[in-house]
């Protein structure tokens, strides 16, 4: 149901008037169904001519009567109406019976010629002229007439202004003269000249160019001289022509040089030409060359020749500046002077060799000035036959090339100024068109035609053709086919005054309408609002305003006038689009667009500048409407026919940067983005003449956008949007909330989609997935639109990315934690989520946020969690005391590594107690529930009794050896903390520890050793580390150092104060009772050997001698032996030396008292 209706909405939208107007003109009516005839039974009558004086419109009949009709105002509430032209009276100018006598049958009215400046009309009716006031046509200058008239006119059309205080000069044509009389309140005769019979004329300032019955000639009215050109028919072969002839008359004389013509308010002077007779001749006598001239004819006949004659260019100056103002008399004779040669004919146009002239060869004159310089004059042979048109200037020359009609016209109107005129006016309206009437012949009969062709150019273009209607009821177009028998009584004109004519189709396609994209049930549904109701209206109303075109020329046909109107330039190139389109099938089927014609259409105005409101829209809708139609396409295409060109898809990304329309109305021409449309409370608004395109394309386009679409319109899309998403915060652009969410949403489905395709690893993105991050770090405008797509497609990780773009970091953090649990990430991109997580926090403002994120993280991963509340660049500050409390309560298992940051990092000592306990629960733990951890620990013992010396600490070996459990590490840490590394300012409880791994004794021997050295029980340590460990260099360290500090590294540790002497050798004295303990003989006597060599000053040789056993041989005990005596002698020689010298030093002190006591002298104490 739904496509039924979109059918016949596409069809009723398409159709419209004049669809098809191709063509530069088209006829909208102005009058229909004129009463012609006030007798029912009288003889049949049709329309002579047409005026029009503004409101007034007067249409003359060929029986001798003028209809005055009258416009009312349009109808405001029909938006299609235009002004009407009511019927008014019915007027019946007098004539002369006896001048009329001689035209058989009676023309009726002849001409109308309106004076708008003047207020005055002239009508030529049955060869008698009558005068008449406008607008009412009541009789002026006391109902005078005159007889015998064929023309009236030769009005300066070079003078547009309004006529002055010196009224309008008009020539008045008679069978014997040509009069030149000015109108104004009252008609006076300016001069007459000596023309008689002339039939047409134009006139330009002092020039006229005028005919006869059967030749053209130029004349000067100013200075009354006449130059003859060419005949009217080319068969008039007998006519002579060129001759230069003195027209005036002895009693104009005085006349003409006391009140010339140009006092009409114009340039009488021309164009700055000489008036002279002189001009003339020199003017005609050669053949000059316009600048257009040498370019090839465009009708594909000869430029007509003239006769040349030889003129020294002082011959020519001469004559160009003779002047004979005062001349009365005829010049002389220049019969000898040969005549312009006839327009060359081709065979077609002469059909056969013509016989003897016959006096029945009468073709019509016409004359046109298409410019202030130049005339058009048609000739021909016969009515039958093709005419030709030449273009003469002011000084008789051929200029231009010449015009072709089909056969020679009926009449000939002249439109445009021409592109190379410098008058002002919007670029399609200056551009100059012949309009050629003539009679066609077919089998149906005769029909009228009218030909239009281009003359301000070269080449000319192509023709264009527009048929005459036979009658009203016909609807019009350039392509209009009807019954067209007996057409006699048509013809055109060029009215006086230019009217405003109301297209209604220009406001129809350029108006704003409503895109609708809900479905009809919706829109039955939904009622309009008040603002939708403002909004059409206004928009009605600024159709209206723009559907107003110009125009001043007129067409009429049996009881029916038109207006021929220049076709607007939108519904001549909206016409041509559509005829690329094909036809729509009712099962909607893909039909293949003309894309070359119309990619023509927009090269066609491509760089053309608007220089109206009207034409600045119809420019911007072409654009979009050939934009869209070329973008549609793409999709709409089955992938059966060949892919489009790269050159065609970068014209059409160009045309839719360039046209500029709403990219939600592209957008809803793509199935997969159509539902990403937000239309908005306002809706979306367009140019009405592209909604059928719309409706066209969303009916036509397949389902399966994953079938069609390629690599190159994924990037032409990519790029669109793109470019549309670097306007935000234009100003100019509407709705721009609707339009940026939807480019927004579009261009990231287009993204999800290309990257679903184009899989990438984490390590090496594609290009599609940096653009995806670009995306969401840049910010989108559819922001809950953009998570739903997300968390559809399962891209948590570039959801991330978009929550970070809002600063929302509890969004960012939950999103990482899902990915990092196992939710599953499509496309991936978090590789270290963890270490993320750790990062992110450390940035973090939000106390709860670190609290919550931080705990989870230390329960998933200790030691990254714990660096969250270490980090010393962190933004939220944690005391050590809060850490360990937070730890405790939701990270237990952190709590630990926490400590040893404390403790081990930080020296915090206040912590250690904590540790040690932390440390004791893992170990204790695991060996009371083990006993794989209790063997590990009997085999390291053993493995380490076994190394031969020199071998490495036993702290040594197990870290070089160390078992991948945690316990290991965990016991390793604990060593270092009890065996003193952090010195003597780091305090626990022996006691406490000494009971809790007094049942796993044998197990920890070096943590019984250090608890041993930490009570003094030096001995029971000492004997540990030689029997139980077999370490022994730690041993050695241990009398060193007085047991205070073992099992610890050697760098990074507090240094402690060593003992004193006798302590170290008490401590060395049990240290060789038990290597002499020792129960490897070999190992026993090597260990003694060593110490007692190395450490020999610590004991006394007396002491050792009663130690050792008396079966050693004194080789075993030589070295120390050696040294001890050594020292011994050492010792004595350095006590008879200190000896000696306190003897020495008494010496001195007892011979320095006996001085002093000299130098004092005896001294007397009373004792009593």
């Amino acid at each position: 149901m739904m496509r039924e209706e979109g059918w016949e909405l596409f069809l009723r939208a398409s159709r419209g008037p004049d669809a098809s107007s191709t063509g530069s003109y088209i006829l909208r009516p102005l009058v229909r169904d004129i009463p012609l005839s006030a007798e029912e039974h009288a003889t049949e009558a049709h329309i002579t001519c047409v005026e029009l004086y503004d409101e007034n419109l007067y249409i003359g009949t060929s029986q001798a009567e003028i209809l005055h009709f009258v416009s009312i105002t349009a109808d405001p509430s029909d938006e299609t109406s235009a002004p009407q032209y009511i019927f008014a009276s019915r007027l019946q100018p007098s004539y002369n019976a006896q001048a009329a006598s001689a035209l058989q049958p009676l023309p009726g009215v002849q001409q109308i010629l309106v004076l708008p400046g003047v207020q005055k009309a002239c009508i030529l009716c049955n060869g008698t002229l009558s005068f008449y006031s406008l607008p009412e046509l009541s009789p002026a200058f006391g109902n005078t007439s005159v007889p015998n008239c064929t023309w009236v006119g030769g009005v300066d059309l070079s003078n547009t202004a309004a006529a002055g205080e010196n009224g309008v000069v008009v020539m008045i044509c008679v069978k014997n003269k040509t009069r030149l009389v000015r109108i104004s309140d009252e008609a006076r005769r300016v001069r007459d000249i000596e023309f008689p019979g002339c039939l047409i004329s134009a006139r330009r300032g002092n020039f006229a160019c005028v005919a006869d019955a059967r030749s053209y000639a130029l004349l000067d009215v100013e200075n009354q001289q006449k130059i003859s050109l060419f005949p009217i028919s080319s068969l008039d072969e007998n006519l002579g022509g060129g001759r230069v002839e003195n027209i005036s008359s002895a009693a104009d004389s005085t006349l003409s040089s006391s009140r010339p013509i140009s006092s009409e308010g114009g340039s009488g002077k021309g164009h700055g030409r000489s008036t002279s007779l002189g001009a003339f001749v020199g003017g005609f006598g050669r053949r000059q060359e316009s600048p257009n001239s040498r370019s090839r004819d465009r009708s594909g006949l000869a430029t007509p020749g003239l006769p040349t004659r030889d003129l020294s260019p002082a011959e020519s100056s001469h004559n160009r500046n003779m002047s004979t103002p005062d001349t009365t008399g005829p010049m002389p004779s220049t019969a000898e002077k040969p005549l312009p040669t006839i327009p060359a004919r081709s065979d077609s146009l002469r059909g056969h060799s013509p016989g003897p002239v016959q006096a029945s060869v009468a073709l019509k004159p016409h004359i046109c000035s298409p410019t202030p310089t130049e005339f058009l004059l048609a000739t021909g042979t016969t009515t039958g036959e093709p005419g030709v048109g030449i273009f003469v200037n002011l000084d008789g020359d051929v200029v231009r090339g010449t015009l072709q009609f089909e056969r020679y016209p009926r009449a000939v109107i002249i439109d445009g100024h021409g592109i190379e005129s410098e008058s002002t006016g919007s670029g399609e309206d200056s551009e100059g068109f012949v309009l050629a009437a003539m009679t066609q012949s077919s089998s149906d009969g005769d029909r009228g035609l009218v030909e239009i062709q281009r003359w301000d150019t070269d080449n000319g273009g192509p023709k264009q053709w527009m048929e005459v209607p036979r009658n009203s009821s016909v609807e019009v177009g350039p392509e209009t086919k009807s019954d067209v028998s007996q057409q006699a009584d048509f013809g055109l004109r060029t009215l006086n005054t230019i009217a405003t004519v109301p297209i209604p189709e220009i406001g129809e396609l350029l108006r704003g309408r409503r895109l609708k994209l809900k479905s009809e049930h919706q829109l039955q549904e939904s009622a309009l609002e008040d603002w939708e109701i403002r909004r059409y209206r206004e928009e009605v109303d600024f159709g209206r305003r723009l559907s107003g075109r110009v125009s001043r020329l007129v067409l009429w046909s049996g009881s029916s006038v038109w207006w021929i109107m220049r076709n607007p330039l939108v519904m001549k190139l909206d016409a041509t689009i559509n005829e690329a389109l094909p036809n729509v099938t009712e099962t909607f089927a893909y039909t293949e667009v003309d894309r070359t014609r119309i990619i023509q259409v927009v090269n066609a105005i491509r760089g053309q500048e608007a220089t109206s409101e009207t034409e600045f829209l119809s420019l911007e809708y072409i654009r979009q409407k050939t934009s869209m139609i070329l973008f549609a396409d793409l999709f709409a295409r089955p992938s059966s026919l060949p892919s489009i060109q790269a050159a065609d898809l970068r014209i059409t990304e160009g045309l839719l940067m360039e046209g500029g329309v709403d990219p939600r109305v592209v957008l809803c021409l793509i199935p997969l983005l159509h539902s990403e449309v937000i239309e908005g409370s306002k809706g979306i608004w367009i140019h009405s003449g592209l909604i059928p395109i719309v409706e066209r394309y969303r009916m036509m386009a397949s389902e399966s956008f994953d079938e069609l679409a390629t690599p190159d319109t994924f990037s032409l899309i990519k790029r669109y949007l793109s470019a549309w998403r670097q306007r935000k915060g234009f100003g100019s652009i509407a709705d721009e909330v609707e339009v940026f969410q939807t480019v927004d949403a579009a261009l990231l489905l287009i993204l999800l989609k290309q990257d679903g395709r184009d899989p990438s690893r984490p390590s090496k993105p594609s290009t599609t997935r940096i653009e995806l991050y670009a995306l969401v770090d840049s910010g989108v405008d559819c922001f809950d639109r953009a998570i739903k797509m997300l968390e559809h497609y399962h891209r948590l990780f570039v959801l991330s990315r978009l929550y970070q773009s809002r600063r929302l970091a509890r969004k960012v953090l939950e999103t990482w934690k899902r990915i990092i649990e196992g939710e599953h990430d499509e496309g991936g991109g978090l590789t270290d989520g963890e270490n993320e997580v750790r990062r992110y926090l450390v940035n973090v403002k939000d106390t709860g946020l670190v609290d919550e994120f931080g705990t989870w993280l230390a329960r998933r991963n200790p030691a990254l969690g714990v660096q969250v509340f270490t980090n010393d660049s962190s933004r939220v500050k944690w005391e050590p005391h809060q850490v360990v409390m937070l730890l405790r309560r939701r990270a237990p298992d952190a709590v630990k590594v926490y400590l040893e940051h404390l403790v081990f990092g930080k020296k915090n000592v206040h912590y250690a107690n904590d540790l040690i306990s932390y440390y004791l629960d893992s170990v204790l733990g695991v060996l009371g529930s083990s006993q794989e951890a209790q063997n590990i620990l009997a085999t390291s013992y053993e493995s380490y009794k076994a190394l031969r010396p020199p071998k490495p600490t036993y702290r040594q070996f197990i870290i070089e050896n160390a078992v991948p459990f945690p316990w290991w590490y965990d016991r390793l840490r604990l060593l270092e903390l009890i065996g003193g590394s952090h010195g003597s300012d780091l305090s626990y409880d022996v006691g406490r520890i000494q009971i809790r791994i007094e049942p796993f004794e044998q197990d920890l021997v070096p943590e019984s050793i250090i608890l041993d050295g930490r009570q003094g029980r030096h001995k029971q340590a000492l004997r540990l580390l030689i029997h139980g460990l077999g370490d022994y260099h730690t041993a050695v360290n241990y009398c060193l150092l007085g047991g205070a500090s073992i099992f610890h590294p050697t760098t990074g540790s507090v240094a402690l104060a060593a003992p004193s002497q006798e302590e170290q050798a008490t401590l060395f004295g049990y240290l060789l009772t038990e290597f002499l303990r020792i129960e490897d003989v070999s190992d026993r006597l090597e260990r003694t050997s060593e110490l007692l060599e190395r450490f020999g000053s610590w004991y006394d040789v007396r002491d050792v001698l009663e130690i050792i056993p008396e079966n050693w041989s004194v080789e075993l005990v030589s070295g120390f032996l050696v040294s001890s005596f050594r020292r011994l002698v050492h010792e004595r020689n350095e006590a008879t030396i200190t000896k000696a010298l306190s003897g020495a030093e008494n010496l001195q002190v007892a011979a320095a008292f006996v001085e002093k006591c000299s130098a004092l002298g005896p001294q007397m104490e009373n004792i009593s």
